[in-house]
């Protein structure tokens, strides 16, 4: 397992239009995610998405709080503050 990883402080609102990322602000970032939160579709589709935008592999994010709330924690492996200019 990769040593670099950040913790990320998540407020994502499921069954939106779009998945697409709103803000970040109070060190929060703030996502809208298409699925709905049934059955762990939205947390699967959140991590699918910023899989994508972060090209990075979807094993390489973890949801380690929040799993049946808005606020989520990710730990996410490969990307350090500095890749992701916060």
């Amino acid at each position: 397992m990769q040593k670099d990883f950040i913790i990320l402080n998540l407020k994502v609102q499921a069954n939106a239009k779009t998945n697409q990322i709103i803000s970040f602000e109070n060190n929060c970032l703030k996502l809208k995610i298409k699925a709905a939160a049934i059955d762990g579709k939205a947390n699967k589709e959140l991590i699918d998405f910023l899989s994508e935008i972060l090209n990075i592999a979807k094993s390489n994010i973890c949801l380690i709080k929040g799993e049946k709330s808005k606020q989520k924690v990710l730990k996410i492996y490969g990307l350090t503050n500095i890749d992701l200019k916060l």
